[in-house]
């Protein structure tokens, strides 16, 4: 009995398909990786909704945006789940601990100063302790709007 043989050309459209395929299932689960501060109350923003208390979540999980996500104030309100990846000491980390938090402020004009300039985003105290030991100054962290 005959054996089939694929044409090459089939061969190669059915290899391109499946690459394709894989790389659009894995571009849909990235994220952006920076670095997150804290800062501790009073939380005074200037920069999204004055000091209006309705724009802080309940929760008290919240930040302000550093340069990186700023992006000229469209930032304010934005949530983003945040999770903590490493740090410069081992187990600074929560393991399996994800929150959202909303962007209230941008932190170069921050009332409160964070423990670390320059920072991806600055967490309020509360929603860096979910994620991270809160001795820590700085973590490395994994975002998504």
């Amino acid at each position: 009995m005959p054996r089939l043989v694929q044409p090459p050309t089939l061969q190669i459209s059915q290899s391109l398909l499946f690459f394709f395929f894989i790389s659009q299932l894995c571009s849909n689960s990235l994220a952006d990786v920076g670095t997150a501060a804290q800062y501790s109350p009073p939380y005074l923003p200037t920069s999204c909704d004055g000091s209006n208390p309705a724009q802080f979540p309940s929760s008290n999980l919240f930040g302000a945006a550093g340069d990186g996500i700023w992006d000229n104030g469209a930032s304010c309100g934005r949530q983003y789940l945040v999770r903590c990846i490493s740090a410069s000491r081992p187990g600074t980390c929560i393991p399996d601990q994800t929150i959202q938090i909303k962007i209230v402020d941008y932190a170069l004009t921050s009332q409160s100063r964070p423990s670390v300039d320059a920072t991806t985003i600055v967490l309020s105290s509360t929603a860096f302790a979910t994620i991270a030991n809160s001795s820590a100054d700085s973590i490395n962290i994994e975002f998504q709007q």
